[in-house]
């Protein structure tokens, strides 16, 4: 990986979901060309624009390159890694052995593209013996998940589309354009449109790059995304617009969501949403004629009012339909990385947070109510925090909380790459490699009925005294002394077993370790990397947790991964399939399943779906009641968090990546710019309740009146300098989001504008 000639390999796109394959020509250690890989199984040589320039993420002034350690003036020293290692975990041992469990918290870790490390760094909780992490899924999808919970069992039930193969296509809240979020979301699009036999309605507040491309654009007003699809339903049921075999064979609970939704005033509710009601009307009717209809949402009905009932309300849509099960419609599917769990808050034994009484939602907490869990918690307040390839200070709401609770932690560590505003706050920072310079994953496999993985082997040479996340986690585990430093006996077994093709003599020995020592089981992923980890070839050890994952996978799907293409038997099948995924660098297909095989993934034991969740009706009850009126001091809705061409995940922190809107500028409507005699490039100050931040204006006659955007992603102190672009989250507030999932309303942001110069 030294050598300057100009050399071809493959990887992977780590700015969203749908990590798209790349082929890249690599020079002098660092990316010289980037384009798609045709061979990738899934994207097929797909790129969007901002892939081709993930140098900006490889190589900046704010890479770190060495441990630091805060000093009491408040700048950094470099330190080894032992003395760093050995510090934390002495102050974390003390803090766990004084405070107990509560005192320490995960924030972050799996960030975009980065998953791999995440398993290894899940063990420092049990280690602390704390349950609290805190993620970006938790301030996103988690009111998805519990709604996923109640409809199918478990909220590790995850659903996605099939988008590419539907003849009418809902897209609600989501702009597949610039979010992605689709399989080759831009040619997806093109093929939709321009196919008559297909239809694709977009409902959003703002003409996006997709609306521009649908056949119908319902431009509804920010925030009434429930009354609209509530109404939708209760025309579906008026009109006996249902599945009616469907709904007997596969569900539960028909009879009470009918009677709850035909007491909904249809054109009152559409009315709300200021739109067309016999567009909404035909819109229905041909929806639940189409014989594949598929739903996509995102985060403009998962960051907006009633999060929770608006994930409820979009599944109803197709499932009331009966386009669930089948080619062209939404679907369930496998989860080869286990990201998510089952922790309903009914069962007693997921325990809940001291202050906000908050219950876990697939094994996750909301950022929403961290900084209240530091500062109000009193003497069970959360103490130290480990913050892993994540920002919170400029990505979770209320950039000003989050500053005043980590400025006053005993410990505060961060595991990056690079040197964000929340390292700036660290006592302890801990520079792990970058994506391209380790083996990584992405958990985010979420295809059916075929399902694939890739897993990204190392591009470059690690720069300066960096060590990958496996690293970090298991020295901190050995010096915490929660395992040992050597397992003679499993190390000796490993290097005799690792030519047979089973491992089956190393995971006996394994399995016989375990029921003798069952404190070890929670660190199971930092024992294999110490010993099977040093078998594997390449310098793979971060790896090897894969085995037993493909062996569990390969038992859980035995058919589905045999039809596609493994040879083998039930006892050595996820070997193979293991040794597939190490071989192959364009990512491999695991699973090849059948559409029917959907209900098998339901996890209730009748495979029948709970169409009736209680606190749904009942909110659904109260939307009659729920005012969402402007005040006159805050006249303007903000979508914060807008989606565009040159913003991405935190990564990118140099802003010269980006070929336009270098400043981020808030969009809005000339006949709103007109009011306050500006035009494109002029400054306002924008301000919500909670804070203020100028900006500079950018007209868009997409915008509706009375609204207006900002982007994500802006707001980074590159090299230490001042912020550059919004930093949206001084306008947002912690207690501005969902009741239930405590998740932001950041589509639903009321502010003002002021003349800068008045």
């Amino acid at each position: 990986m030294t050598n300057s000639a100009v050399r071809q390999d493959v990887t992977a796109c780590i700015l969203c979901s749908r990590n798209c394959g790349l082929s890249v020509e690599i020079e002098n250690n660092q990316f010289k060309k980037i384009k798609g890989d045709e061979q990738h199984h899934f994207s097929q040589g797909y790129i969007c624009q901002k892939a081709a320039r993930l140098q900006h993420y490889q190589q900046h002034a704010d890479r770190l390159t060495s441990p630091l350690k805060r000093q009491a003036d408040g700048s950094f020293t470099e330190v080894t890694w032992e003395q760093a290692i050995q510090e934390i975990a002495d102050q974390l041992v003390h803090i766990r052995n004084t405070y107990g469990g509560t005192a320490f918290t995960s924030v972050g870790g799996g960030g975009q593209g980065n998953h791999l490390g995440a398993a290894y760094g899940r063990q420092l909780l049990y280690a602390m013996k704390s349950f609290y992490a805190y993620n970006s899924l938790a301030q996103e999808k988690t009111g998805d998940f519990w709604v996923n919970g109640r409809l199918f069992g478990s909220q590790a039930c995850h659903t996605t589309e099939d988008v590419e193969y539907a003849d009418y296509v809902l897209f609600i809240g989501t702009n597949p354009f610039q979010a992605h979020g689709i399989p080759n979301a831009r040619d997806t699009l093109k093929h939709i449109k321009k196919d008559p036999n297909r239809t694709m309605v977009v409902f959003d507040p703002r003409v996006t790059e997709t609306a521009k491309q649908a056949d119908i654009h319902v431009q509804l007003k920010p925030g009434t995304d429930s009354y609209l699809m509530s109404a939708m339903i209760a025309i579906m049921l008026r009109e006996e617009l249902y599945d009616q075999a469907f709904i007997q064979q596969h569900t539960h609970g028909f009879e009470e969501v009918k009677k709850a939704f035909l007491a909904v005033p249809v054109e009152q509710y559409i009315q709300k949403a200021d739109v067309s009601v016999e567009l909404i009307y035909q819109i229905v009717r041909d929806f639940a004629k189409a014989k594949s209809g598929c739903v996509r949402i995102d985060l403009g009905i998962q960051h907006t009012l009633n999060t929770t009932l608006n994930g409820y309300l979009e599944k109803l849509l197709y499932l009331l339909t009966g386009n669930f099960g089948k080619q062209g419609t939404n679907n369930l599917h496998t989860m080869f990385v286990p990201i998510l769990t089952n922790t309903d808050e009914r069962n007693p034994k997921y325990r809940r947070t001291v202050y906000h009484k908050m219950f876990p939602i697939s094994g996750f907490f909301p950022p929403n109510i961290l900084p209240d869990e530091i500062l109000k918690a009193g003497d069970q307040r959360v103490r130290a925090v480990f913050v892993d390839s994540c920002n919170p200070l400029l990505t979770y709401a209320d950039t000003a909380a989050y500053e005043q609770a980590f400025q006053s932690l005993d410990l505060l560590v961060v595991v990056d790459v690079a040197m964000t505003e929340t390292a700036r706050l660290a006592h302890y920072i801990l520079p792990a490699h970058s994506q391209f310079e380790k083996w990584e994953f992405t958990g985010f496999n979420l295809e059916f009925p075929k399902n694939g993985f890739h897993l990204r082997h190392p591009l470059f040479k690690p720069q300066g005294n960096t060590l990958p996340e496996a690293e970090i986690y298991t020295r901190l585990l050995e010096a915490m002394k929660v395992i040992p430093k050597q397992f003679p006996i499993l190390s000796k077994i490993a290097e005799k077993d690792s030519d047979k093709t089973a491992f089956l003599a190393y995971f006996t020995v394994l399995a016989a370790s375990f029921a003798k020592n069952k404190k070890q089981i929670p660190f199971a992923a930092s024992i294999v990397y110490r010993t099977l980890g040093k078998t594997l070839p390449d310098d793979a050890a971060s790896t090897a947790l894969l085995l037993p994952l493909c062996m569990q996978y390969a038992a859980q799907h035995y058919k589905a991964v045999k039809q596609a293409g493994y040879l083998g038997n039930r006892l050595n099948l996820g070997v193979k399939l293991f040794q597939a995924i190490l071989k192959q660098r364009s990512g491999i297909v695991l699973s090849q399943h059948e559409y029917d095989d959907v209900w098998s993934l339901i996890a209730y034991k009748d495979k029948k779906i709970r169409l009736a969740i209680p606190e749904m009706l009942i909110e659904l009850a109260q939307l009659k009641q729920q005012a969402a009126k402007l005040s006159d001091s805050f006249p303007f809705i903000l979508l914060a968090g807008e989606r565009r061409s040159y913003n991405a995940n935190q990564i990118y922190r140099d802003p010269a990546w980006r070929k336009v809107d270098a400043e981020g500028r808030l969009r809005m409507n000339p006949h709103d710019a007109a009011d306050f005699g500006v035009e494109t490039g002029h400054t306002l100050q924008c301000v919500s309740e909670h804070g203020n931040i100028q900006v500079v204006v950018e007209l868009d006659e997409g915008m509706r009146q009375g609204v207006v955007s900002l982007p994500h992603g802006y707001g980074i102190r590159y090299r230490d300098g001042e912020p550059i672009g919004p930093q949206l989250n001084r306008l947002t507030s912690t207690e501005h989001c969902d009741p239930l999932s405590k998740t932001p309303y950041h589509k639903y942001v009321p502010v003002r504008l002021e003349r800068v110069d008045a």
